[in-house]
């Protein structure tokens, strides 16, 4: 006997046969059983049958195979970031920077699963592990715990020069010789934590995020004009701005050998003193140092007569002087109008109050009885005064606090100097072979470092930080630069191949490429689900090879 399938009217069906001999001798066969249409067999229904067929052969009953699943783990992401990891040599250059034959741990294996995290799934060190949990990362450790972590931080730190000048020296391929433009801009992160400690990062200042008074350290970011960050810096939360320029640049000349640095700022880093200390320090190594930055508004005040003589062109721009260089300025004569109207209205807003406050006052003298408490000019001064603060308006309005009576007058002049400088964007800068369409094109770029920060703070999740030794807030930082440098690399690769994901979305779709593990009997099992093709597009996008 044995089993046969037959078609009829597009459906199978499974049948036991039987051959034998006819009257004549001649073979036929026919039909012993109907099992019944193969599409209708459930799993596991035949193997009653085929378990009694074995005993009455007298073999071995093989019992029913028990099939184990693990759970699913997410691969695909992690691939593409390891991929892109080894290909900008980072893998390497921690190798060299933290290569001991006493340590323990594998340290490039540890910050590696840091930096993916926050790229993937943002977390405390304790969430990293957790998250480990879900993935399948490429060449790890068996065993993570906490302290795993935390001893690879300290590692870091310990080798942190060696470090990024081997990460530098990595990147440096990437950076054009001839002419960088380099933007430099710092913020604020957050930071929880009361007690101090000694050399503490951790200081109270402005917080650029809250906008208000907050414990902090302050970063700093420089990169290329491409968009491909070249190295950070982390300085205590009260630091000031043009304090940080000078050590900056410093390292920015030692680790890049490029020629000709084109340095672009906002206005809170530009000093005259700085200058000259930037230019000397370029020269010393046979560098050109040239700059970009804006005007900070409490130097406007020097240009009142300067913006009154301005001619501007078509464009909007016009070129003239400055502390010895050249100022450009950018006019939008759309933006001027809409930052005059608003502070015109807000100036017949404070005058309206103030009339109403003497005509309260007027009508108490004349006998009228108040209702609620009794107006006088000394608190109509205090009121009107505090609102004008509040509305930044001090320059433009001033209460007469020596006349008896409350009153108060608009500074016209003030008003119109403010007009001068409504709509418009001064730059000083040193470069002679730049248009000023492209010294304001340049500037503007400058805003490509604030995408980077809102990143940190959005998608990498760099604050708030809940270290409190000053080196464990320094590995945090350089982790989620790493972080943020593989974002910008993605950025970059995706936007070569006009592929319109972002990196965080690219990253949410590959991750459901799944590494699938199962146990058949006493034998593992393990395989990857196949990609879809809009992820194999995300591959390619992103020069990595075929998953395997």
């Amino acid at each position: 006997m044995f089993t046969r399938i037959t078609s009829n009217g597009g459906r199978s069906y499974l049948q036991i046969m039987e051959s034998f001999r006819n009257a004549d001798g001649k073979p036929r066969l026919r039909v012993v059983a109907n099992l019944g249409r193969v599409d209708q067999l459930e799993d596991g229904s035949l193997d009653a049958l085929i378990r009694g067929l074995s005993r009455v052969a007298g073999r071995e009953v093989q019992e029913k195979v028990k099939v184990e699943f693990q759970s699913a783990l997410s691969y695909g992401d992690v691939f593409a970031l390891h991929e892109i990891w080894k290909d900008l040599g980072f893998d390497r250059a921690l190798g060299r920077a933290l290569r001991s034959g006493k340590r323990q741990i594998d340290v490039e294996a540890l910050v590696r699963a840091m930096v993916f995290n926050r790229l993937c799934a943002p977390n405390s060190k304790l969430g990293v592990l957790r998250w480990l949990g879900t993935v399948a990362m490429p060449a790890m450790p068996e065993k993570v715990e906490h302290h795993h972590l935390l001893r690879a931080m300290d590692a870091l730190m310990d080798h942190a020069d060696r470090v990024e000048s081997e990460l530098a020296k990595q990147i440096r391929p990437l950076v054009d010789r001839n002419l960088t433009v380099v933007f430099y801009d710092l913020t604020t992160v957050r930071i929880h934590g009361e007690g101090e400690v000694e050399e503490d990062l951790r200081a109270y200042g402005m917080n650029k995020e809250t906008g208000g008074i907050a414990r902090q350290f302050v970063m700093g970011v420089v990169q290329t004009a491409e968009g491909l960050p070249l190295m950070h810096t982390v300085h205590p939360g009260n630091v000031a701005e043009t304090k940080t320029l000078q050590a900056m640049l410093a390292t920015v000349l030692q680790r890049f050998p490029i020629e000709r640095v084109i340095l672009v700022a906002d206005r809170g880093l530009l000093s005259l003193d700085n200058i000259g200390a930037l230019t000397a320090l370029a020269q010393e190594g046979g560098r050109t140092l040239e700059f970009i930055l804006a005007v900070p508004a409490r130097r406007y005040g020097e240009l009142v007569e300067t913006f009154r003589g301005l001619a501007f062109d078509g464009d909007g721009l016009a070129e003239a002087t400055f502390a010895g260089h050249r100022l450009i300025v950018a006019h939008d004569p759309l933006r001027a109008a809409e930052q005059g109207e608003a502070r015109r209205a807000r100036i017949t807003e404070l005058e309206a109050m103030a009339e109403k406050m003497v005509g309260k006052l007027d009508a108490q003298d004349g006998g009228a009885t108040p209702q609620g408490r009794r107006a006088s000019d000394r608190g109509a001064y205090s009121r009107f005064t505090r609102a004008v603060a509040d509305a930044e308006m001090t320059r433009f309005l001033k209460a007469d606090l020596t006349a008896d009576r409350f009153s108060w007058s608009v500074e016209e002049e003030a008003v119109a100097k403010a007009q001068l400088f409504d709509g418009t964007l001064a730059l000083i800068t040193n470069t002679t072979d730049i248009s000023p369409a492209e010294a304001v094109a340049r500037y503007k770029g400058l805003a490509d470092i604030e995408r980077g920060f809102r990143v940190l703070k959005s998608d990498i999740e760099i604050a708030p930080v809940h270290h409190r030794l000053p080196d464990r807030i320094r590995a945090h930082a350089l982790i989620c630069f790493l972080a943020l440098t593989l974002y910008r690399v993605m950025r970059m690769r995706l936007k070569a191949k006009g592929h319109a994901a972002s990196p965080k979305a690219a990253l949410e779709l590959l991750a459901k490429v799944q590494r699938h593990n199962a146990k058949i009997a006493d034998r593992a099992v393990a395989g990857i689900s196949s990609p879809t093709p809009s992820q194999l597009d995300l591959f390619e996008a992103l020069n990595v090879p075929q998953i395997a």
